[in-house]
């Protein structure tokens, strides 16, 4: 059967819903189709099974959560020391926050995985592949700090964005703020652009 990319799209979409809305159980074709406002049926005719549109919603939400391509630009100006790595986890931070029901979507199919062998290799290969491509960006970009720098910035702010989202009277946004720049400061090493203790980087 010939389908329609913008409404898998759709569907899809409305899948995060309602994930984010009412976990793995409430995740059914009926209920996509629901939320999606389209005929009974339809979601049936993109996804062979539920578990094939529970790894399509995870892709998915990876796809709506990659930077667009003027970020990406930004991201490059200016030094590349500890202000432009903080910088970048601020937009980081904000980024996946903004996007709520995505980003818990996505702990609920973390959550499912560790019941559904194939949801979990499809999520591992997703998940390492992210990383990596996070690895790369940060050295070639000439940031400072290695690659284990980089999986110790995604462990935090992974934790601090499910802190945001899930549990937001834990701490204040003015606190989430500082604990951003302090991970960046005890976890990113000086670099090149650094100036140290005192000395005026513009100087000279």
């Amino acid at each position: 059967m010939r389908q329609n990319p913008a409404r898998r799209a759709a569907l899809l979409d409305a899948a995060i819903e309602v994930l984010a809305r009412e976990g793995a159980r409430g995740l059914t074709f009926r209920a996509v189709d629901s939320e999606a406002k389209v005929p009974g049926g339809t979601a049936s005719n993109y996804f062979a099974t539920r578990d094939d549109m529970l790894t399509q919603a995870g892709a998915r939400v990876y796809e709506r959560l990659e930077p667009d391509a003027a970020t990406i630009a930004r991201s490059l100006r200016g030094p590349r020391g500890r202000a432009k790595v903080a910088e970048l986890m601020h937009e980081l931070v904000d980024r996946v926050s903004t996007y709520r029901t995505g980003y818990l979507a996505l702990l609920e199919l973390r959550l499912e995985a560790t019941r559904r062998p194939a949801l979990r290799a499809v999520l591992t290969e997703r998940i390492r592949a992210d990383v990596e491509a996070n690895v790369r960006y940060h050295l070639d970009s000439g940031l400072p700090g290695d690659a284990t720098t980089v999986e110790l910035l995604y462990m935090a702010m992974n934790w601090l964005i499910v802190e945001r989202l899930t549990l937001p009277d834990v701490f204040t946004e003015a606190r989430l703020h500082e604990l951003v720049e302090h991970a960046v400061e005890r976890i990113v090493p000086a670099g090149r652009d650094d100036a140290p203790p005192g000395e005026d980087p513009a100087a000279g």
